[in-house]
C-alpha cells in the first residue's frame, strides 16, 4: 500500500511539475514567414557557424557562435517571441537554443520543426553570413 502511495505522489508531482513548466511548441512555416516580415521575433540557429555562413534563415543568430552571451543579444522582452530551429525534422540540436531562452526567463518559445533543410526545399530566401 505505501508503494502504490508514493507512485501516486510521485505521478502527482510529476503532473505539476510538467504543467507548470513553459513548454516548446511547433510554429508553422506560415507563422514563421509572418514573424520575419513582422519582425516580431528572435531566430536562433543551431546548425553550426559553418552552416549559417553558406545560409540562414533571413535575421537569425548563430546560436552556437554566441552561446556564451546569447543573453545580451535577445529582446529585454521576456515575452518576445524566440524561435529556435536546427537542420530538419529529425534534428534535436534545437533545444539547446530554446532551453537556453526558457533558462533565461523566455516564456515564448517556440521551433521551427523543418529547419533549415525545409525551409531551402520550400523555396525560401536564405542569407549568408558575411565573414
Amino acid at each position: 500500500m505505501k508503494n502504490v502511495l508514493a507512485a501516486l505522489i510521485c505521478l502527482s508531482l510529476a503532473a505539476i511539475a510538467s504543467a507548470a513548466s513553459p513548454q516548446i511548441t511547433d510554429i508553422s512555416q506560415s507563422e514563421l514567414k509572418d514573424a520575419i516580415a513582422n519582425r516580431s521575433a528572435t531566430l536562433l540557429d543551431v546548425n553550426g557557424s559553418d552552416s549559417f555562413q553558406k545560409g540562414h534563415i533571413p535575421g537569425a543568430i548563430d546560436y552556437l557562435a554566441h552561446k556564451k552571451d546569447i543573453a545580451r543579444l535577445l529582446p529585454a522582452d521576456k515575452g518576445a517571441l524566440i524561435i529556435a530551429y536546427c537542420g530538419d525534422i529529425h534534428c534535436t540540436a534545437y533545444r539547446q537554443a530554446a532551453y537556453a531562452a526558457l533558462d533565461l526567463g523566455y516564456t515564448n518559445v517556440k521551433h521551427f520543426a523543418p529547419g533549415i533543410k525545409g525551409w531551402k526545399e520550400s523555396g525560401e530566401r536564405t542569407e549568408a553570413a558575411s565573414r
